[in-house]
């Protein structure tokens, strides 16, 4: 094809685009006027229609639209979530979605809800949450720098660029050399509270990602043609190591007629509604015309083969170009029920560490040796934030694949979305950092997308099948009192208070390095889901037996049993402590059952506090495992004496949370009641009144 040839295909496509770019206009008024609610979060669902209309009918991408699961598929990302309409549109025109669901979204009955996420056919994440997907697309793309390679396209807006997310994944991109990384800036310049400007001004956004490595190329939004150079440009990319940002220059709203329609949400009432559907469809009916009329002096011209070239790209984009009219093509659903994922990690069981009773060893040890067998599996991956020397995932992971042992720095909502990344491609992912510096709005949305991708496995007409849940291990280092002396802010005491209202997450405490090795094998197993591990920071002792299995829900009894004249709980070290009390009730003639609540068994707990015995839950943190008692009884209205139930735990003399400021451990437990001997009299006391 020669250079006026290339010149005038590219207008035909150009004119091809806009036509797409009115009947997704359309589709977008038409989810909003029949949403149950009839409001459609229209200025940044309508400013990001070119970029996205030019990415998904531009022939940028490599999809897999029968099965998006498929590994080594580009991927794309919507981080501004509320221009879900815009994405609903396309993938119902694409076929990855009924376009039945286009109507009624937002109600109790519809899959299509004002975010998108994985109950939608081929959306893999959910996103909503300001910024963090793009953090995840930054995962995405470092899994996509491994066999099979592919390419990952994210678009987010300048109002979430305010969101501090953003920026560990923007500062750590190109540390990463992601140069198959596209983000698109949809710089609308509004938000919320102000549609007509940023609250937070963005001028120089372009520098400032340039400053931190980015290839940035800063272009007008509202111009197909300037968006189809750019992307062509990152097409074009040397595999340099920078990822790319296309800023696009636009404004909220941008495309509609009606000044009502440059804000953030509408309801889209019946006047607004037709009036604008009918201009939109003036407009497409005007591109229509324009287009005929360029064709027909494409053959007057003798460039019958760019006009028939342009047939095929109508096509492509189910554009059905006739004499007289371009139609929309109906397309069928094409994407089905993906297939079952095998989540099970290959392992050779007999190079697992395992541990005598009476030696001490450090948890971060025990899973560096586990990773080291583990990570001969190519499906397992960690992500440090700077505690790779405390949590041992780096260390282990690395030395089988340094690949696969990533450490992102200070960064730790940064490093959970990448976590999530990996899970979302069906790798086994661990993330680790110190227990209170987990992000409960990163941790709450990876559960909500978790939750939704159950609910598509679940779906006889889901389209996801078993296995494709999540793998995702939180591995919480320096849980209760571990952290000791380094002060109030990173003590774990309240972790389990606050993550226990993560719908979805698995808690386990840990108490003993054989124990340890039994989590990480049951997590192996695969289709665990999200899964908090605390593990210590400092040496223990051994408490089980090298073939211990672990059991999640199945809390484990050291010695004794529900005859004994009390029952003790605990967790994590707190367990050893116990241990040491029972001991001396034995000296007293009290008989004493010892129980790891390693994670929650609420029929054990249920038939003690029933039984005749003693209860008492003897905790190094506010309350968790009291917590949870007291709203099983109440879901199972549950009768019990509670003057049999003694608490000990780190919360003040009314139960009111409270951090722990800095001392030794030995310090801290004789503070709180929480040593041997401080237990033991409790127990002495309460027995007494009873």
């Amino acid at each position: 094809m020669d250079r006026n040839d290339a010149q005038l295909l590219a207008q035909g496509l150009e004119q091809l685009l806009k036509i797409k770019d009115s009947d997704i206009r359309l589709s977008v008024l038409g989810q909003g006027f029949t949403a149950i609610d009839q409001g459609v979060h229209i200025g940044g669902a309508f400013s990001a229609t070119i970029p996205m209309v030019s990415l998904f009918y531009g022939g940028y991408m490599n999809l897999d639209i029968e099965d998006p699961t498929r590994i080594g598929q580009d991927i794309f990302v919507l981080s501004k979530g509320h221009a879900v309409a815009t994405l609903a549109s396309i993938y119902a025109d694409l076929g990855y979605i009924d376009p039945a669901i286009l109507e009624n979204s937002r109600s109790v009955d519809s899959i299509l809800n004002g975010h998108p996420g994985p109950i939608l056919p081929g959306v893999h994440i959910a996103t909503g949450p300001l910024a963090q997907g793009l953090a995840v697309a930054q995962g995405f793309a470092m899994a996509g720098r491994r066999e099979p390679v592919f390419d990952v396209f994210c678009v987010t807006g300048d109002g979430e660029l305010q969101e501090g997310v953003a920026w560990e994944a923007i500062m750590y991109a190109p540390q990463a050399r992601l140069d198959n990384l596209c983000v698109l800036v949809d710089k609308n310049e509004g938000q919320l509270d102000d549609s007509a400007q940023l609250i937070f001004s963005m001028h120089k956004l372009p520098q400032e990602l340039e400053s931190f490595g980015w290839r940035v190329l800063s272009i007008d939004g509202t111009s197909y043609s300037a968006v189809t150079d750019a992307l062509d440009s990152f097409a074009a990319r040397p595999r340099d190591g920078r990822p790319t940002a296309i800023v696009c220059n636009t404004r909220k709203g941008h495309g509609a007629f009606s000044a009502g329609l440059n804000k953030h949400k509408i309801t889209l009432g019946k006047a607004t509604y037709e009036t604008e559907h009918a201009l939109q469809q003036s407009r497409r009916d005007a591109r229509v015309a324009a287009l005929m009329t360029f064709l027909d002096d494409l053959r007057a011209r003798g460039n019958a083969s760019v006009a028939d070239n342009l047939h095929r790209r109508a096509e492509a984009m189910n554009l059905r170009v006739t004499r007289s009219a371009i139609d929309a093509i109906e397309v069928k659903t094409r994407t089905r029920r993906v297939p079952p994922r095998d989540k099970s990690i290959r392992y050779d069981a007999t190079a697992l560490p395992s541990y005598e009773a009476g030696t001490e060893v450090v948890p971060g040890d025990v899973i560096s040796a586990c990773m080291k067998v583990f990570a001969r599996d190519e499906r397992v991956v960690s992500v440090d934030a700077d505690l790779g020397s405390t949590s041992g995932l780096q260390s282990g992971v690395g030395a089988v694949d340094q690949g696969r042992g990533h450490n992102v720095g200070v960064a730790e909502s940064n490093m959970m979305c990448i976590g999530e990344a990996y899970a979302a491609l069906g790798y086994n992912a661990w993330v680790s950092t110190f227990c209170p510096f987990f992000d409960w709005k990163v941790l709450r949305r990876i559960a909500v997308g978790y939750q939704e991708r159950i609910e598509a496995m679940a779906d006889p007409a889901g389209w996801l099948s078993e296995g494709h849940g999540l793998d995702l291990t939180f591995l919480a280092t320096a849980p209760n009192f571990e952290t000791r002396v380094n002060g109030a802010t990173h003590m774990g005491n309240d972790d389990t208070i606050v993550f226990g209202g993560i719908g979805g997450l698995k808690i386990i405490d840990v108490s003993c390095p054989n124990q340890l090795v039994a989590v990480m094998r049951w997590v192996m197993d695969g289709n665990r889901g999200l899964t908090y591990i605390r593990i210590m920071r400092s040496g223990s002792d051994v408490l089980y037996d090298p073939g211990y299995r672990f059991e999640f829900g199945r809390a484990g009894i050291l010695c004794g049993d529900k005859s004994s004249d009390v029952c003790l709980v605990s967790s994590g070290r707190g367990v050893h402590e116990i241990a040491a009390a029972a001991r001396l009730l034995a000296d007293e003639g009290i008989s004493a059952e010892v129980v790891d609540m390693h994670s929650f068994d609420a029929e054990l707990l249920l038939e003690r506090v029933a039984g005749p015995g003693l209860v008492v839950l003897a905790e190094q943190n506010n309350g968790h495992i009291r917590n949870q008692l007291a709203q099983l009884l109440l879901r199972r209205r549950g009768a019990f004496d509670a003057n049999r139930v003694v608490t000990i735990d780190a919360t003040g003399d009314h139960g009111e949370y409270r951090y722990i400021h800095s001392a030794t451990y030995e310090q801290l437990i004789q503070q709180f009641r929480l040593d041997p001997a401080s237990i033991a009299s409790c127990v002495q006391r309460a027995m007494e009144k009873t």
